[in-house]
């Protein structure tokens, strides 16, 4: 059993919860909870650390089945490992899966796509991935300044999301842009902008929805790509939705579009 914070484990650990390029090197991340634990396929699973609490309850045996490496911790030691205020005593490290652009944009899937601009709110990322696997989405794409999907903020935002939905991250998002419309995806633009209201076009084809930054929103050379600007109509004084809102309710109008096409 572990019983020190200073153990060259925990502080591993406690690296892969802080840092993205530790997570991208190790190709792990951290997942934390009994839920989520349990969603994750056991061939991915590199090590379970558990509280002693845990260890000793009645979930312990059926989620260590099959996994290799198994640490207990002192419930203290287990606090400081804990990304979360109200920890249920155990984390699992995950391999990560990885896609490509031509996994997300297969053409026999009718691809449904988000593509995200320097979102940098973990909540929002994560809103957005659990939102798109409800919505039916067949993949979310990223640029390089948009926050880290493995992030334990991002994974628990998820709700177990990310170990479902395809995603991949791309260097050049311009370049990403033309590869996609060259598979013929139809690409919108959500702005403020936008020439159209969002409920007036077709999502029943193949399409991606870009969504740019909170503060900002999308580079004007990224709505230039775009095939249309369209824009969610807006009551009150709010000027705008926060970027998970916005792209949930477009997310599921062309769910609707679909399904009474199908």
């Amino acid at each position: 059993m572990i019983t020190s914070t200073a153990n060259k484990q925990v502080k591993y650990v406690n690296a892969l919860i802080k840092k993205a390029k530790m997570r991208r090197e190790e190709n792990l991340f951290v997942a934390e909870g009994l839920r989520m634990c349990e969603e994750i396929p056991k061939d991915r699973i590199r090590a379970l650390y558990v509280s002693e609490s845990f260890w000793r309850g009645k979930h312990f045996s059926r989620l260590a089945e099959g996994v290799g490496q198994i640490e207990v911790v002192t419930d203290t030691v287990f606090e400081a490992l804990s990304d979360t205020r109200t920890p249920q005593g155990v984390l699992a490290l995950a391999e990560q899966e990885h896609y490509t652009l031509e996994d997300v944009a297969e053409p026999s899937l009718l691809p449904h796509l988000m593509i995200l601009e320097q979102i940098q709110d973990p909540g929002n990322l994560g809103t957005i991935l659990r939102a798109g696997e409800c919505a039916g989405i067949t993949g979310l794409v990223m640029d390089a300044g948009t926050a880290d999907l493995y992030s334990p903020k991002v994974v628990r935002a998820t709700m177990g999301s990310v170990l479902r939905v395809p995603f991949v991250y791309v260097e050049d998002l311009g370049a990403a842009l033309a590869t996609l419309k060259k598979k013929g995806i139809r690409l919108y633009a959500a702005c403020l902008q936008g020439s159209q209201d969002y409920d007036q076009e077709d999502y029943t084809g193949s399409i991606g929805f870009l969504i740019g930054n909170e503060a900002n929103g999308l580079r004007q050379e990224t709505m230039e790509t775009a095939d249309a600007r369209i824009r969610i109509p807006m009551m009150g004084k709010a000027e705008s939705l926060n970027a998970a809102m916005a792209a949930a309710v477009l997310m599921f109008e062309a769910a609707r579009q679909r399904r009474r096409m199908g």
